[in-house]
């Protein structure tokens, strides 16, 4: 499992010219079953996307395409969890 930290950078002001993008980034990551949830760190200071079913090099991968990443509005971080406990309604993740 991966959390991924998408914050700004200096290019955050071009962020709106890239969100459709992002938006069909996002959109596809979960019709793959690849993102669980994202959502935006607060007080805007970017996103994050909690992330499985991939390997590190996956996500990494599926990351770099990513038009914010792409055009430096924002620096990606990933963040790898290895589980080993999860509330119940979450127990399908211990699967992996």
């Amino acid at each position: 499992m991966f959390v991924v930290l998408l914050k700004f950078s200096a290019d955050k002001a071009n962020a709106s010219q890239f969100m459709d993008g992002h938006n069909a980034w996002l959109r596809d990551g979960f019709e793959k079953g690849v993102f669980l949830l994202a959502g935006t760190i607060q007080p805007k200071l970017g996103g994050a996307i909690v992330a499985h079913n991939v390997t590190l090099e996956q996500i990494q991968e599926i990351v770099k395409k990513d038009p914010f990443v792409v055009k430096n509005v924002v620096a990606a971080e990933i963040i790898e969890i290895t589980l080993s406990k999860t509330a119940a309604q979450l127990s399908f993740l211990m699967a992996q």
